[in-house]
């Protein structure tokens, strides 16, 4: 090789290693540039930081103050507060000796607590009382001249008191209607404010009193509230002690305090400039006074300035950590991409879960629609089928009564589907309105067992009710909310229990929280096909059925479950399910009812002569409920667990001369019956005893067998006072029976007139001929408008009432019915307005109710439910 070919060679490796070390060099240079810029902004940063940190330091002292300010106002509040307290549990106790029968016995006994010390009660005309303690009690001992009161109870100056603490005494009137019949006065001690004040106060080193400022002494000196080294007795010693003698200054203290404000202004104390504070609290009546070395609120801004010093150090380490760490953060990038990347897979998983389940809820609807279109096209189908049936059978009378039947059971599973529906949807939409009522809890159970009981006869199984532990029968809440509930668990458990099982419905009280509250269990067990664990997350949920082939033949909306649930939580209520495939279900529904103030009927069992009943039944829980809910009537109840036992109580009343007026014999008991005992009872002590006989089974045998012994009836199980009652006025009557009333019968509606507003040619064409049976005559108009017209021509008696439907064109019914209420004639007032509408919410029928209706019937109408209104509203003519 030539020279000139080794000195081209040289020249391209020596240009290669210029391009290798050029792009080491220029990331060197601008890692320079970069280190220098950072530095560069964190010198400025510091300047920053500390010109601003000179500034912080002297607004952090009028920050303290203003600090300072806002601790006083919450221990103001906090004093305020125990007063205001002390003062509403005063006006309470004084509400419960209205009560008593000896509100002097009851003062004397009264136990006192930490901050009662003394609980005092002078009757109105009298000078003298009596305390607590068991002392005469005087009000000339106290001073309220100052006119200090909390929430109106005036408020007296403060003493030393028997136990040598400051206290002072609040007086409070008894009233009992609008007379005054006492004063009460308790004395309280300001030692209890110390529990409910700070711990510290500026780290200990500021000073705190409670003054009272009429008298300008100093009654508390908080423990662990500032320094305990000066031990002042009053203001003026106050001011000796702290060298606070200038006049001007006492004269603004003076003058503030006068005025009920609070003052702050400083002086030097102990060689230490300090702020001196006066804060008034309750309107005057005592202070907060104290002060707080100016150092100490200084320190709070020393201790900021710090702090920024530590955090830019801080900032300084980490800047120089992130540096370290940067590279060895680049070396980790491959692994963060990688973790991205399964994060993006995850989440793109969850994305396809949510379409999933958003198909799914697309689906439910979907399987919905179709079950509904199923399950309303089924009783339509039937009811068009028999109507052709009906239309060609109709000279059979037999064929035509049977066609009806069913066309009207038809109709009634389609509106039981609809009402699911429409409840569903207002329960969503947030406007089921509960309406309170009172109601027995006889009633209720009557009502369901009424239901339940054919359905469980009819699959051959055993309906079993238990009610246990109720205190009480008369509650108030929505019956048909809770009847509601009831049926649709109760008619679940019969509707997937195979023929021949068992279903258990048990009421039971358990321990209340309040007394005006009755806490109650509803359980409702079935030993039938029972749940998946699968379907028990989702039972509540709407649309939702559980699918087996026993169960796809019960036809249903799935949405029995879901509202049972919502009325539930709407009452405020709790429920719950368990359940096993085929071992069966237990439902726990538990709800909180109102107890009514109601007072016993005394009167009705003293008419009767009825002071002692003998309750005899095997099971010890039957007869202390029969105890429990007969306690307030002033009843004696004497209870048995057998036959013989109850004979020999039986004849030991007699010999006594003590006679039971009623015996409540169970009629299925081990060894001797309810039968054989009262056969026994009738050959003891003759047919004089009224016998009613306990069952919870088929009544008709036990009442064949009741006629049987004389003088016997027969009552359902479980036992209720109500029910009780009720059945002693049955027995009544059938024993007034023999003095036959004259002039007894049915009520009849012929020759009553009405007019009525209906828009549905249909409707209005059925509803004439349903009238029309009863021989009344109706004139129809078509809207509210044309009904008004038709009544303000009318003469005055023309019409006996008025049926008004609501939904129609022109002018609805409630629109109506105030036009015709507003008429200036005698019957415009007076008229009954029967509301017929398919509106048959709660809201409804308030709002016809409010209109100037007197009631309120929903479509479809029942022929019956009507005869009954307008036999009750009408006036009849003679």
């Amino acid at each position: 090789m030539g020279m000139q070919g080794r000195a081209d060679l040289s020249k391209g490796c020596e240009m290669e290693r210029e391009m290798r070390h050029k792009p080491k060099e220029d990331r060197n240079s601008k890692s320079y540039s970069l280190l220098f810029s950072i530095i560069l902004v964190f010198c400025i940063l510091g300047a920053v930081v500390f010109s601003v940190a000179k500034k912080i330091s002297n607004e952090m002292s009028s920050s303290a103050i203003h600090n300072l300010s806002e601790s006083l106002e919450l221990i103001k509040g906090t004093l305020e507060a125990i007063l205001t307290k002390e003062s509403e549990f005063q006006q309470l106790l004084a509400r419960e000796v209205t009560t008593m029968e000896n509100p002097v016995g009851f003062i004397g006994s009264y136990d006192n607590n930490r901050t009662m010390v003394k609980v005092s009660i002078i009757l109105a005309g009298e000078k003298t009382g009596i305390s607590s303690t068991g002392d005469e009690f005087s009000e000339e001992e106290l001073d309220f001249s100052a006119g200090a009161s909390v929430e109106g109870l005036p408020l007296s100056q403060s003493y030393l008191n028997e136990l040598g603490t400051w206290a002072y005494t609040m007086k409070c009137p008894v009233m009992k209607g609008e007379e005054e019949i006492a004063s009460l006065y308790v004395e309280y001690i300001f030692d209890s404010f110390e529990e409910s004040l700070p711990e510290g106060f500026y780290n200990g080193k500021a000073m705190l009193y409670i003054m009272d400022t009429v008298s300008e002494r100093l009654v508390l000196k908080p423990r662990g509230v500032g320094e305990r080294n000066a031990g002042h007795l009053n203001l003026e010693d106050f001011y000796k002690a702290n060298n606070i003698m200038e006049q001007d200054i006492q004269r603004k203290v003076a003058d503030s305090m006068a005025a009920g404000k609070n003052i702050m202004f400083y002086h030097d104390i102990q060689n230490k400039e300090s702020l001196i504070y006066m804060w008034s609290v309750n309107g005057g009546s005592i202070y907060l006074i104290g002060y707080v070395p100016i150092e100490a609120i200084q320190q709070e801004g020393r201790a900021v300035n710090q702090n920024i010093m530590i955090v830019v150090v801080v900032m300084l380490a980490a800047f120089f950590l992130c540096c370290i760490l940067y590279y060895l953060n680049q070396r980790q990038q491959g692994q963060i991409r990688r973790e991205r990347e399964a994060e993006r897979e995850i989440h793109n998983k969850q994305l396809a879960e949510a379409l999933q389940a958003a198909q799914m809820a697309s689906n439910s609807k979907t399987t919905f629609l179709s079950n509904m279109s199923h399950d309303i096209r089924t009783p339509m189908n039937a009811i068009l089928g028999f109507t052709k049936l009906l239309e060609r059978d109709a000279d059979n009378p037999a064929k035509v009564r049977e066609n009806t039947r069913k066309i009207a059971a038809s109709g009634q599973h389609l509106l039981s589907l609809i009402n699911d529906v429409l409840d569903v949807s207002k329960i969503e939409s947030g406007k089921v309105v509960l309406t309170l009522g009172e109601f027995t809890l006889n009633d209720l159970v009557s009502s369901v067992d009424a239901i339940i009981r054919p359905m469980a006869k009819a699959k051959e199984q055993d309906f079993h009710v238990a009610v246990t532990e109720i205190k009480h029968e008369y509650f108030i809440g929505d019956e048909t909310r809770i009847n509601q509930i009831l049926i649709n668990l109760l008619s679940n458990a019969v509707k997937y229990t195979q023929r021949g099982g068992s279903i258990w419905f048990r009421i039971i009280g358990l321990e209340q929280r309040s007394s005006q509250f009755e806490r109650i269990r509803v359980e409702v067990e079935d030993n039938g096909y029972g749940m998946s664990p699968e379907y028990l997350k989702v039972i509540f949920d709407a649309f939702t059925r559980a699918e087996n082939s026993t169960t796809n033949k019960v036809q249903g909306t799935g949405l029995g479950m879901a509202i049972t649930k919502n009325i539930v939580e709407l009452m405020g209520g709790t429920i719950e399910v368990f359940s096993e495939v085929d071992k069966g279900s237990l439902f726990q529904v538990e709800l909180e009812l109102r107890i009514p103030e109601r007072q016993a009927d005394g009167q009705f069992w003293q008419d009767s002569h009825i002071s002692r009943i003998l309750a005899v039944d095997d099971d010890e829980d039957v007869c202390k409920g029969i105890q429990t809910l007969m306690k307030d009537t002033g009843i004696q109840v004497d209870v048995s667990l057998g036959g013989e036992e109850a004979l020999g109580m039986i004849q030991k009343a007699l010999d006594a001369g003590q006679d039971y007026q009623m015996v409540l014999l169970d009629w299925k008991m081990p060894g001797m019956d309810g039968i054989e005992t009262a056969k026994k009872l009738r050959a003891q002590a003759g047919n004089f005893v009224p016998i009613l006989f306990l069952t919870a089974y088929n009544g008709e045998e036990v009442q064949e067998e009741a006629l049987h012994i004389g003088n016997a009836d027969v009552l359902a199980k479980p036992f209720f006072a109500s029910a009780f009652k009720e059945k002693i006025r049955e027995m009544q009557l059938e024993r007034a029976k023999e003095q036959p009333i004259e002039g007894a019968g049915d009520v009849s509606l012929k020759g009553v007139n009405l007019l009525v507003a209906e828009d549905n040619e249909i409707n209005a064409e059925i509803l004439t001929e349903l009238l029309g049976i009863e021989e009344v005559t109706c004139e129809i108009m078509e809207n509210g408008q044309l009904a008004l017209e038709r009544f303000m021509h009318a003469a005055e008696g023309e019409f006996d009432a008025i049926l008004m439907d609501v939904q129609m064109p022109t002018m609805n019914g409630y629109e109506a019915t105030r036009a015709i209420r507003a008429l200036e004639r005698e019957d415009a007032k007076s008229i009954p307005i029967i509301a017929m509408t398919a509106n048959a919410f709660a809201e409804d029928v308030k709002e016809a109710l409010d209109a100037g209706m007197n009631v309120h019937l929903s479509k479809p109408i029942d022929m019956d439910l009507l005869r009954r209104t307008l036999n009750q509203y009408i006036q009849r003519k003679e």
